[in-house]
């Protein structure tokens, strides 16, 4: 894989609350926007964007499953700032709301754990 398109990966990854506009990593990397998104397309698949918004819904989705952090505080940690456009997307993600995908994983693990008790 291309050095600056791993680079730009690790930046995604390091901070899923920066404003990663693909202007601004490409400009990290040294290419030009048009350059740097051809690049990351050809070695990644898919577009800069679309990769920080399925990194960031992956990291919200764990966060829904594994943690006490409230939605807006998990929101807030993966680089959402309005919580409509924030559940939007997550349902686009998943098919349910941040709510109701936390409610459906909770009765799954509680389900798990009363049939491993039986």
């Amino acid at each position: 894989m291309d050095p600056r398109v791993r680079t730009a990966l690790a930046l995604m990854q390091e901070n899923l609350q920066g404003a990663w506009s693909p202007d601004i990593l490409a400009r990290a990397v040294s290419l030009s926007p048009s350059r740097f998104h051809h690049l990351f397309k050809a070695e990644v698949g898919m577009a800069p964007a679309h990769y920080l918004r399925a990194l960031r819904m992956e990291q919200a989705s764990k966060l829904l499953q594994t943690s006490l952090l409230t939605v807006k505080q998990i929101m807030n940690g993966v680089g959402f700032e309005d919580k409509s456009h924030f559940a939007r997307e997550f349902k686009k993600a998943y098919g349910l709301t941040p709510t109701a995908y936390r409610a459906a994983h909770l009765l799954t693990a509680e389900v798990k754990r009363l049939a491993q008790a039986s």
